[in-house]
């Protein structure tokens, strides 16, 4: 016991708590149709199709672009095609049966067959140059397989990149979302940052926004 009076001194403090790091917060599900893109036991669910949490290569977000330049030249090249085919057979069926009338109903069809090509071309060049860009989520795998999934919030699918990766990286998480899906013909987009580059010098990558 103390018999100077003083109070006795204080207890060192202890050190202050170190944090356990946090994962990012997963994405609250979202209203309306669409459909469900969960992770559970090491499987990532999108509808009906399971994807092996460690086949998955990367997991990204872009925006999917119509391939507008494409589609008009592609419209191009078949109305050059259509018309030099439909005037080669009509010089050669004019030639070969001199003004008959058989030649006449062959000549017909052609240049009906020709306008429904031409029709064709003009109607899918038309739906090229009226989509619309879409903001999607993008999971490619080890293999040649690749899921898409949009949502109308951008935010929604930059979170979901990250509760995948951390999904990826600790075995145990599960949770389960609500996407959208998309219907689109792959061939009238460009499909994310790939770039095919042979030889040459100077080369330089390319950065996202």
């Amino acid at each position: 016991m103390d018999t100077t009076g003083a109070p006795p001194p204080k207890p060192p403090s202890p050190p202050p708590p170190r944090h356990a790091p946090q994962h990012p917060p997963f994405p609250a599900a979202m209203p309306g149709n669409g459909i469900d893109l969960s992770i559970s036991k090491r499987l990532l669910w999108v509808g009906g199709a399971a994807y092996p949490l460690q086949n998955i290569a990367r997991v990204y977000t872009f925006t999917l672009h119509p391939r507008r330049k494409e589609a008009v030249l592609r419209f191009l090249k078949r109305v050059a095609l259509t018309l030099s085919v439909a005037a080669v057979l009509t010089l050669l069926g004019g030639l070969a049966t001199m003004g008959s009338e058989g030649a006449e109903t062959v000549l017909t069809w052609v240049w009906l067959l020709a306008f429904g090509v031409l029709v064709y071309a003009l109607v899918d060049m038309i739906t090229v140059l009226s989509a619309q860009s879409h903001f999607v989520l993008a999971v490619e795998t080890s293999g040649p397989s690749t899921a898409l999934v949009t949502a109308h919030d951008p935010d929604h699918l930059r979170r979901l990149v990250h509760s995948i990766a951390h999904a990826i990286e600790n075995p145990e998480t599960e949770f389960q979302v609500r996407v959208e899906t998309l219907t689109i013909s792959p061939s009238n987009y460009y499909f994310g940052d790939n770039v095919n580059m042979y030889g040459g010098t100077g080369n330089v990558g390319m950065a996202g926004a």
